[in-house]
């Protein structure tokens, strides 16, 4: 590991949970595994958690690279390109951090983080020609590193889509003025009672399928359907008839909900994304639309509600009865949103269990969906800004025919501890799949719960 165009990449063992294939993400480069990273993974890959798969993953990654290595080859590096990453042509090594010279230790303490800030700190010593960086996602660890003298301290970014959370698709854009006066002149076509314009691409720019267009004369509103040769399908949805959406006695108070009611209603979109501040109304209009498909409409069979258990979706076998009823602490918001959608009846204990049989609700775990097919079913996965990207594509893989998803959560309310608003799987698959024919994704601005939650989410 000689060279020195060649950076040298030392990992922290946060990147390896966060990432279990990231050693081959940094392509011609070098990547350095100290000896406490491994002991750190073996003492997590027996737990009883997520994080647990995450690191028994990157222990086989790193097995199978070394699998017939020699203990020298190992201290000195073997290649990545030749071990399944494709875009990696970099060297893999384990750095023996523990026997670093007594003198040439930074910190004197045992701890794991200081343990690797002074493996860096070495390797930046010992070979001045190279630009040694270490790579953690701990904050505080970045901190003391650059505090200790270490030149070159990154956080691991390789796998977000998006580096500032403001840039995030809203699934709508406000068009400047009038939108006819913006357009011109464009070709119009009808299918039965829908109306669609083509328009050219540089009249409406920066637009992704399915996302809702807008103007500021508030008399316009539409939905990006196709493009073809230069041109954009907008469907003409009317804003009078976008607001005039309506679902189990439910209508939209503003245009986002109305937009996210119009989405849900859809049966032609899998995938709808619903995010938002906390009281916006994505849990009562999903469930309010769920209601409306299964009961009135029979489009689908049944519904079934799932979020991930607190402390990053791990068990929830230290409460009593069925996985229902283990379930219903957590899925609360939407027990309370069922009560709000029958708070006038008559006998509201009576109409929600009419409504729970008659709607086939489910309360289903995330940690039981994988393995699972499901077919004719509309899906509320309700708090997934507290899921990883790969525990979504387990929830998203599970879907088959007939099937449509629902996601929704506040990327301001994330309580892992692994996860940001940028690598939570929420921004994840907002990102994926803005250009997917079967989804929308709708950015519901506005708090409408009360005043007072209105006022606490704009100055708290």
């Amino acid at each position: 590991m000689e060279s020195d165009d060649r950076k040298l990449f030392v990992l922290d063992t946060n990147v390896l949970l966060h990432e279990p294939l990231a050693i081959y993400s940094f392509q011609e480069h070098d990547v350095i595994i100290p000896m406490t990273v491994l002991e750190e993974l073996d003492n997590i890959k027996d737990r009883q958690k997520d994080v647990s798969r995450e690191a028994r993953v990157a222990i086989r990654t790193l097995e199978d690279v070394f699998r017939e290595a020699t203990p020298e080859q190992i201290a000195e590096g073997v290649w990545l390109g030749q071990r399944g990453g494709e875009h990696s042509t970099g060297r893999l090594a384990i750095f023996a951090d523990h026997n670093l010279p007594e003198g040439e230790a930074v910190f004197t303490n045992k701890e794991n983080d200081n343990r690797i800030i002074n493996a860096a700190l070495y390797l930046q010593k010992s070979q001045p020609k190279r630009q040694v960086v270490l790579v953690t996602k701990d904050i505080n660890m970045r901190l003391k590193a650059k505090g200790t003298g270490l030149k070159h301290v990154e956080d691991y970014r390789t796998d977000q889509l998006i580096d500032d959370i403001r840039l995030l698709a809203k699934g709508f854009q406000r068009l400047e003025g009038d939108f006819w006066e913006r357009v011109g002149e464009v070709d119009t076509t009808s299918s039965g009672r829908d109306v669609y314009h083509w328009v050219a691409e540089e009249k409406v720019p920066d637009t992704h399928i399915n996302q809702y267009l807008l103007d500021e004369q508030e008399q316009f509103a539409g939905r990006v359907q196709g493009r073809d040769n230069g041109r954009l399908q907008i469907k003409d949805i009317g804003r009078e008839r976008l607001m005039g959406r309506h679902a189990w006695g439910v209508h939209p108070k503003n245009i986002y909900q109305a937009m996210a009611l119009d989405a849900l209603l859809d049966p032609t979109l899998d995938l709808v994304i619903l995010t938002g501040p906390a009281g916006c109304g994505k849990t009562l209009l999903a469930m309010a639309a769920a209601l409306e498909l299964v009961i009135e409409r029979g489009i689908y069979d049944r519904i079934i509600v799932t979020r991930n258990t607190p402390e990053i979706a791990e068990s929830i076998g230290f409460l009593p009865g069925t996985e229902e009823e283990k379930m219903m602490p957590w899925l609360a918001a939407v027990t309370d949103t069922l009560e709000v959608l029958h708070k006038h009846d008559v006998s509201k204990e009576g109409s929600l269990q009419y409504i729970m049989e008659k709607a086939n609700i489910q309360f289903k775990s995330v940690n039981f969906m994988r393995g699972r097919s499901l077919q004719n079913t509309f899906v509320l996965l309700d708090e997934c800004q507290n899921l990883t990207p790969s525990q979504l594509k387990t929830i998203i893989t599970r879907c088959g025919e007939g099937t449509k998803l629902v996601c929704s959560g506040n990327l301001a309310q994330i309580d892992s501890t692994y996860l940001t608003p940028v690598t939570s799987g929420l921004t994840y698959i907002v990102e994926r799949f803005k250009n997917f024919e079967g989804s929308a994704n709708i950015y519901l601005n506005g708090v409408i719960r009360s005043r007072l939650a209105s006022f606490a989410e704009e100055n708290l």
